[in-house]
């Protein structure tokens, strides 16, 4: 007998329950890998390592110098670059405290390849999941990998000319992993159970998450301009609550991305839209259904984001302290990944047949022999 449009729908208890678990705990290490990834290279930046290796070796590197004759090498290199001429005062002891967090940084972008690499393919042997998964998780493998490479070439930018990175290619570094970031929260999270539905969300939240990733992406300007070093004073900001000076390079679109009093100006006002629209996502979300289901995300977010304002002057006004300014940074990931877990519960899935679950390879052998017995009823 065929089953009802109803009994064709598989269940969550055997749709992807048991079997994508320990998928859903890889990609969740994955994402606490590329935001520790993040932090060491806030550090590096902030601690101005980030030149302190003038090549891209992606095997041969992974090995540190080992000997003097090594390490003098590697000081060598660096004393040819713009930025280590400036630094002549350095010797290779000061050399080396900061090669150490451009090396650690690149390390650990290598055991996250690893990291990926191998759970993949030991879950696609043990068909955890099938070809149709595959394919979007070997997507976030090559947004990995790509990330690498925007990495140096964000490096490259400060070997010849420059003794820093160019700010552009720093905020296309930065964005890229908040994107990879983000994937590998929405994949796990779209990975879970189906539960009971408790809401839609719609593309208000789309809204958020927008403007938190431009919001990222700013942050990145000011930190490749080393602008949060200046007009350290809140509310106003050089004296006024609109500064003068937005304007003093021409073109004018030059100062959204080159003028430290326009880049630093731009940021302070992203956040404003951020607390003004969270807010009214709150009012919206209170007239119509309240907090339960997955709208319990609303507060929580709301609460990060107040959080990560106030972390954000207190970085300001104290001049960026290192460990004020990678907290500063890292709360912003994990604010456009509670963003991201908000929409991908809230977001409507298509009914999973038992067809489409034995294609992906999610059900448990025990609930194949079940559902075989279901059809022969």
């Amino acid at each position: 007998m065929a089953l009802s449009a109803t009994e064709q729908t598989a269940t969550p208890a055997l749709v992807a329950g048991d079997r994508l678990k320990p998928v859903r705990i890889w990609l969740y290490c994955i994402a606490l890998l590329v935001l520790a990834m993040v932090v060491v290279g806030g550090a590096t930046r902030l601690t101005e390592s980030g030149l302190s290796i003038t090549s891209w070796k992606p095997i041969s590197g992974t090995i540190p110098p080992l000997t003097d004759a090594d390490w003098q090498a590697e000081f060598e290199a660096y004393r040819q670059i713009p930025q280590g001429v400036q630094n002549s005062w350095m010797g290779i002891e000061d050399f080396k405290s900061i090669f150490w967090w451009e090396w650690a940084h690149r390390f650990l972008g290598r055991f996250i390849g690893f990291a990926f690499a191998v759970p993949f393919v030991v879950f696609l042997f043990q068909k955890r999941f099938n070809w149709s998964l595959a394919a979007p998780l070997g997507g976030l493998f090559v947004l990995g990998g790509f990330q690498g490479f925007l990495g140096w070439w964000m490096v490259s930018s400060g070997l010849s000319e420059l003794t820093s990175v160019s700010q552009y290619r720093l905020a296309a570094h930065l964005f890229a992993a908040s994107l990879l970031f983000i994937a590998l929260i929405w994949v796990a999270r779209r990975l879970e159970p189906a539960k009971a539905a408790g809401g839609v969300v719609g593309w208000p939240v789309w809204g958020m998450l927008g403007m938190i990733m431009l919001q990222i992406v700013a942050g990145a300007f000011v930190a490749g301009l080393d602008a949060g070093m200046g007009y350290n004073t809140w509310p106003l900001m050089d004296g006024a609550l609109i500064p003068r000076g937005l304007d003093v390079i021409d073109p004018f679109w030059k100062n959204l991305f080159e003028n430290a009093l326009t880049v630093q100006f731009i940021h302070r006002m992203i956040a404003y839209a951020v607390v003004i629209y969270a807010g009214w996502l709150l009012w919206r979300q209170s007239r119509h259904g309240g907090f339960g289901g997955v709208h319990g995300w609303l507060p929580r977010i709301a609460a990060l984001i107040g959080l990560q304002v106030v972390l954000g002057i207190a970085t300001l006004v104290s001049m960026v302290p290192i460990s004020l300014a990678l907290g500063h940074q890292a709360l912003a990931f994990m604010l456009a990944g509670a963003v991201t877990g908000y929409l991908a519960d809230g977001t409507p899935r298509r009914g999973v047949s038992v067809k489409r679950a034995l294609i992906l390879g999610v059900i448990p052998a025990k609930a194949r022999i079940q559902l075989s017995g279901r059809r022969k009823r």
